[in-house]
């Protein structure tokens, strides 16, 4: 029997996702499982890594049960995983911590300090590692756990990422793949191996890591506890896979040299693929292996649907969907540019470009003739030309090539949006009609890792049905205008931002929320 369907198992911030696909790319069953987000003290952001295990077993299990005779034709497992967790093991293999998450800031105060003790030095750290310099990275969440939480770092025998620890959980083995590795902050690009001065900062050795593996290593068969677990044959091979940016890329088809995915949900991506790693000399971005050949660059935003959600909360009393469109359709009778009004978006302080936790959002530019439509597109735009200042970033390194740009998210319901973002950029947004890009991006590398594909690029005839949005070029000189002012305003404001937060901080209220 051919066993051409295959499963992808994306572990998430919030949910664990599983899909069966055909060889087509289609999906043909799925099942998904929350779990919750612990913040039991400022800045924590934690989740239970036994919980975590149960939620991926669940899914893979009713995911195989509801796939019915076609189980039998199933012929890989592969994994994409949220970056940055952390856990601290004992030697038999057993939490000592929850999974820190890539939302937990109790670090930043480490973070800070390396960057004071090694100032215009400390750049040199993320040449290596690809990965900004923030309180998201376990290299900096090791430093606050050997000095907040002293006894639990010399319990731990090994610290390890989600992904790592499930797999230990069904396999007995501690190995993680080099995308996942590379979110750490530990990880040398050139080497491919652990950075050695990474490790003296977080005082561990290459014994308390897991092995390393490239993204396309297989297990032949599942062992025991994973075939009782999944109901699937022996068999089945279980590919590990890569973390869920790198794979979403390849999931929406922004794979070749010059693609560029974009991502709005709460929050915000742009990534763009390359043959070879591509780095900001200011370190304000990151780069991550998909495979030896395949980087992705970019930088995260905190700000995306989160600046829709607050315009709507402060101007609409109505909280559903027929609210937010209309609000969406209203903005779209302002000229683009808003008349010269500004949103900076940083509404939750900023990852990409500025890395300030600190930064605040503003109205620049409000006059008598401004009114609530006006705003609303105001947000919208700010929001699209924040990421294209991530974008500025590194597309001077990319070359001439004709870019493509492929957007995923919650944004994709509003027809404005989607307008601007095709707009400021000057260039065709395709729009992939399937939405668990990190789950489809796992079963295609693990196509090509187990030798279905010869390439990356042979993505199946499914993943490449899209809705197509054209740029208006009549919009080109206003948009390119007011990205200039954007940056602008944004750089002169930053000087501004320490001061704000302090005064907030010593004037706030209690607003009993």
């Amino acid at each position: 029997m051919l066993r051409n369907y295959a499963i992808g198992i994306d572990i998430g911030t919030t949910s664990t996702k599983v899909v069966l696909f055909d060889e087509n790319g289609a999906a043909v069953a799925h099942h998904s499982k929350n779990y919750p987000l612990l913040s039991e003290e400022p800045g924590a952001a934690e989740q239970k890594p036994d919980e975590i295990y149960e939620a991926v077993n669940e899914s893979l299990r009713e995911t195989v049960q509801k796939s019915g005779d076609l189980a039998e034709r199933i012929g890989f497992i592969s994994f994409s995983t949220a970056m940055h967790s952390l856990i601290a093991v004992d030697s038999e293999g057993k939490p000592l911590t929850n999974s820190i998450t890539w939302a937990d800031i109790r670090s930043e105060p480490y973070v800070a300090a390396y960057k004071s003790d090694y100032g215009e030095t400390a750049v040199e750290l993320y040449k290596r590692t690809g990965v900004p310099l923030h309180p998201m990275t376990p290299l900096f969440k090791l430093q606050w756990l050997k000095n907040e939480r002293a006894d639990i770092f010399q319990r731990a025998a090994k610290f390890v990422g989600i992904k790592d620890y499930i797999i230990y959980r069904w396999f007995g083995e501690w190995q993680t793949d080099h995308a996942s590795a590379a979110a750490t902050g530990l990880w040398n690009m050139h080497t491919k191996k652990w950075d050695e001065e990474a490790l003296k900062l977080a005082d561990v050795t290459p014994e308390n890591l897991p092995d390393l593996q490239p993204t396309t290593y297989y297990w032949e068969e599942l062992s025991d506890v994973l075939a009782k677990k999944s109901g699937l044959d022996s068999s089945v091979k279980v590919v590990i896979g890569a973390t869920d940016g790198p794979l979403s890329n390849l999931g929406v088809g922004a794979i070749s040299p010059g693609d560029v995915a974009v991502t709005i949900g709460t929050s915000g991506a742009i990534r763009t693929t390359s043959a070879t790693p591509i780095l900001d000399s200011e370190g304000r971005t990151f780069c991550y292996p998909l495979t030896e050949n395949h980087w992705v660059s970019g930088g995260p935003v905190n700000n995306g649907g989160i600046a829709f959600q607050w315009i709507h909360d402060t101007l609409q009393k109505e909280d559903n969907s027929a609210a937010y469109e209309k609000l969406s359709k209203d903005a779209e009778q302002i000229q683009p540019g808003s008349e010269g009004l500004i949103f900076l978006p940083y509404l939750t302080g900023e990852r990409a470009p500025l890395w300030d936790a600190q930064a605040k959002a503003s109205f620049i530019g409000l006059t008598l003739r401004h009114n609530h439509n006006h705003m609303v597109r105001a947000v919208l735009e700010g929001s699209i030309l924040n990421l294209l200042s991530v974008y500025s970033l590194i597309k001077n390194q990319i070359g001439k090539r004709e870019v493509k740009i492929f957007a995923t998210g919650g944004f994709t319901n509003s027809i404005l949006w989607k307008q601007i973002l095709a707009d400021v950029f000057q260039t065709k947004v395709s729009i992939p009609e399937h939405t668990e890009s990190s789950c489809l991006g796992a079963v295609l590398l693990g196509r090509y890792a187990i030798g279905e594909t010869n390439t990356l690029e042979e993505a199946p005839v499914e993943t490449k049905q899209y809705e197509e949005i054209m740029p208006n070029p009549d919009h080109q000189t206003i948009y390119e205008e007011l990205f200039h002012l954007y940056q602008s305003l944004s750089d002169t404001m930053q000087t501004q931002y320490t001061a704000l937060h302090d005064f907030q901080n010593k004037h706030k209220k209690e607003s009993g929320k």
